[in-house]
């Protein structure tokens, strides 16, 4: 039993109860006084709709948005000053902590998953993903995760190691408590649900193409889903391993990481990156895709060198495998090594580089607009390209010895991870919202969000370079007046609140839109080019009520617009829809996997295996009851939508 299993001695900690608290009361009475308890769980807790799930995974990756957001600020707020007294050592370790894991794992995955589910089986013309029950199984296996790991700020213990968690100091020995226990479950439930999405959309694209769409006439969002689901396929399995086998050094006494019994604490340094370079592009080849396709609808021209950018993103994912070791330059390896990792890490640049080009190629003389999508993508060109340059510089081993554990690094990895996977988010979030409701989000407050975060990020990161160079260490929690670090560390916090004010703003854009907004259903509001703009806003459960055709291109939808052609033969007459039904087992199993996780973590080991059994008892019975699956949409309920849209368009024109 810890010896503090819930945490009341922290000033935060108390209000994280008190907001817990408040907030679950406030949920549950609205909820039950609506009388909204059968509708949340007929058409969200138990959906199979690949954009409702989209939906919860995006507005959970805000959450954690803000959650992650919040421990960068008390960071920031500790090192704006000299001998700041916000936080002591072993909370800023775990704040450090938590903020690294949750912004990669819990923010940025979720948030380019959720873009996946909308976009991906509109573009390609499918009516849903190949396996929705087992899409719905990923979503609640993320959210179980997340919860588990945001549980340890309040019950037990956060996890202190880094977002790394390198061994020996996240063994029993170490770090007996339970903090890390938290880690290694809420990765590991959160990564098998991001391992099952891969293989999903890996058939769902592979598969469910709309006739004519050939693999090149793919839109380059697609594109970016194929290869990093691969990524996924391949990387995510590593991850699960590494983490098991931690587990069982932490818990049954083994000794896979430890110097006792052969152990080799380097093996989990190693197997980590191997799994953690290619979470990167993970991470921002989605966002690559994202670009395109925002920078190419806005600049109103075809995109610049299609299949060069297939094959440079293609060799990115090849090269994400290689690389790994540049992540621990400063641990001894041979010369050897470092000079062919340091040539892989190189050679990144390159496929990057042709992508850089294409996108600027592609705004040449086109008729360019700036709505708030292509505002993140045009920020996003500069702004990576800082990251990319001084990451170059890291990638040279004798170099990479000086600047690693210094802020310059923590500079680097903040311009390409916010610069190229946030502002991608952002980018995605309001090209598609108008797709997934009915009406844009509000331009002039986006702007003001925008300009505000951009400048923040600018004004808080760029000095994190020269102070770099000055000499200030990574993972530090304090430091003395007179090393000469205070003026850019004061002025890097005030860079940080005002991107904590961009993000107020766009959920300010959010709240405001949703009341204020004109509703369009017409599907077409920024004039777009691919298969999701050719269907009304938001588009029925079943998508399409005819397949697309007439696909020539990676543009079927902006081609058919100037021929004057519709993209759906309107003489083919109506059929009935096969559709998946709602389930209830995914969410289910998730919560026995919960239960599962939290006794793991507090090492009660009957708990979990009883979280276990519940866990395969839910398959079991899944795979052998005898129930209604799927139905059929029958072309009643299609005609009666489609006189519906019509109604309202007629009504708004």
């Amino acid at each position: 039993m810890p010896e503090q299993f819930i945490i009341m001695n922290n000033p935060l900690i108390i209000g994280a109860w008190i907001s817990i608290i408040l907030a679950s009361v406030g949920i549950v009475f609205f909820v039950t006084k609506y009388k909204k308890w059968g509708y949340l769980w007929r058409e969200w807790f138990t959906t199979v709709d690949h954009k409702k799930i989209g939906v919860m995974y995006i507005l959970a990756a805000l959450l954690m948005l803000f959650r992650g957001g919040f421990d960068a600020i008390l960071m920031r707020t500790q090192l704006a000053l000299p001998d700041m007294k916000v936080l002591d050592a072993q909370h800023y370790n775990e704040i450090f902590t938590t903020h690294g894991t949750i912004m990669i794992l819990f923010m940025a995955m979720p948030f380019i998953i959720g873009l996946m589910n909308v976009g991906v089986p509109l573009q390609i013309g499918a009516r849903d993903v190949a396996f929705p029950v087992l899409n719905a199984v990923s979503f609640w296996l993320f959210f179980v995760g997340a919860m588990v790991f945001n549980l340890s700020f309040v019950i037990g213990g956060s996890p202190d190691a880094g977002w790394t968690n390198y061994v020996p100091l996240s063994g029993s020995e170490l770090t007996p408590g339970v903090g890390i226990n938290y880690y290694l479950w809420g990765l590991q439930i959160a990564g098998i649900g991001t391992l099952a999405t891969g293989i999903n959309f890996f058939v769902t694209i592979l598969k469910m193409r709309a006739p004519g769409m050939t693999l090149l006439r793919m839109p380059m969002f697609t594109w970016s889903t194929l290869v990093t689901s691969v990524i996924i396929i391949f990387a995510f399995p590593v991850l699960t391993i590494t983490l098991a086998l931690l587990t069982f050094d932490r818990l049954f006494g083994a000794h896979f990481f430890t110097i006792d019994a052969g152990g080799m604490p380097m093996m989990w340094a190693n197997l980590f990156w191997i799994w953690g370079h290619p979470e990167v592009y993970i991470v921002i080849l989605p966002a690559f895709g994202i670009f395109s396709d925002v920078i190419s609808t806005f600049a109103r021209k075809r995109l610049f060198g299609y299949h060069a950018m297939v094959i440079s993103m293609v060799a990115i994912s090849g090269l994400s495998f290689v690389v790994w070791v540049h992540h621990f330059f400063t641990m001894g390896n041979g010369p050897w090594i470092n000079s062919i990792f340091s040539i892989t890490t190189m050679l990144i640049a390159v496929p990057t580089g042709v992508k850089v080009f294409n996108w600027l190629f592609t705004m040449y003389k086109g008729r360019i607009e700036t709505p708030a999508p292509m505002l993140w993508s045009l920020a996003f060109i500069p702004n990576f390209l800082i990251g990319g340059v001084t990451g170059v510089m890291l990638a040279s081993a004798p170099a990479d010895y000086q600047y690693h554990n210094s802020y310059f690094l923590v500079s680097h990895f903040h311009y390409v991870l916010i610069g190229g996977t946030v502002f991608g988010c952002m980018a995605g979030l309001y090209y598609w919202w108008p797709k997934i409701f009915d009406f844009k989000l509000n331009e002039r407050i986006s702007k003001w969000a925008f300009w505000i975060f951009i400048v923040g990020f600018n004004v808080c990161f760029l000095p994190m370079y020269l102070v770099g160079l000055q000499g200030m260490p990574r993972r530090i929690y304090t430091y003395k007046a007179e090393m000469g670090w205070t003026m850019w560390n004061f002025v890097q916090t005030i860079g940080a609140y005002l991107m904590g004010i961009g993000f107020i703003l766009i959920v300010w854009a959010i709240i405001y839109s949703i009341r204020h907004e004109k509703r369009d259903r017409s599907g077409d509001p920024w004039h777009g080019r691919t298969l999701e703009w050719a269907i009304p806003s938001p588009p029925p459960h079943y998508n399409f009520s005819r397949m697309p055709s007439r696909i020539t291109s990676a543009d079927p939808y902006w081609d058919a617009k100037k021929r004057g052609e519709s993209m759906f033969d309107e003489n083919e007459p109506l059929k009935p829809i096969h559709m998946p039904n709602n389930d209830g087992m995914p969410i289910v199993m998730s919560g026995f996997m919960f239960i599962a996780g939290f006794g793991f973590v507090f090492e009660w080991l009957l708990i979990a295996f009883i979280g276990l059994l519940g866990v395969i008892g839910t398959m079991v019975w899944r795979s052998f009851k005898d129930y209604d699956a799927d139905h059929y949409v029958q072309v009643e309920e299609i005609e009666r939508d489609q006189a519906e849209l019509q109604a309202s368009l007629e009504g708004r024109s």
